[in-house]
């Protein structure tokens, strides 16, 4: 196959994708919306956020939280948000100490508490670290949210809301999470600015 024929594929395959991604949007805009309204309260009370995955995974993560602390849109005041996957001291000290699936349980441990929201990102729903670190972050009674694709994997049961998309082609998951994460900090950002005005 001619490379321009692959890249007409992949063209294709965008288009797909657009497809895929408004149907995910529109059926979860409610599940984004409450989350947000979640998300804010739990900040008022001390809350924070605190979210990880691997690899393009980590890179969400760290995205999401930069959004919190910077700003998305509006100005505003920095909001609580850490990504579990920016220390690498922690992260090669724990792996080499304890193994790769701990790395964000154990920081989990020590940074979560019942007024946060964890949220674990992992396309396959079955990434061991992610897992674990998610039902650490029950046991300390956070609110668990986790973004991933087709089935939920085994982060299904481990999540008090869960974004599903419909496909097992990692490359489509990650594009619709980005989007998901970019709805969502609108969203929070837009309560929490409209809440001070009032």
């Amino acid at each position: 196959m001619k490379l321009e024929e692959h890249a007409q594929r992949i063209v294709e395959d965008a288009r797909k994708t657009a497809a895929t991604l408004e149907s995910f949007l529109t059926e979860n805009a409610p599940l984004i919306a409450d989350l947000a309204a979640e998300t804010v309260a739990r900040i008022r009370e001390g809350g924070k956020v605190i979210v990880f995955g691997n690899g393009g995974s980590a890179a969400d993560a760290q995205h999401l939280a930069a959004e919190f602390v910077g700003r998305f849109l509006k100005e505003r005041d920095p909001l609580p948000a850490i990504a579990l996957t920016t220390n690498t001291s922690s992260l090669t000290a724990i792996g080499n100490d304890y193994g790769y699936k701990d790395i964000f349980a154990r920081q989990l441990k020590a940074f979560a508490g019942p007024d946060d929201v964890v949220i674990g990102i992992s396309t396959s729903g079955n990434s061991p670290n992610v897992v674990l670190a998610l039902e650490k972050a029950r046991e300390v009674e956070c609110y668990t949210v986790g973004l991933t694709g087709e089935g939920g994997g085994r982060m299904e049961g481990l999540c008090d809301t869960l974004f599903a998309v419909k496909t097992p082609f990692t490359p489509r998951v990650q594009e619709c999470h980005i989007s998901l994460i970019h709805a969502f900090c609108d969203c929070v950002e837009r309560l929490w600015v409209e809440s001070l005005e009032e």
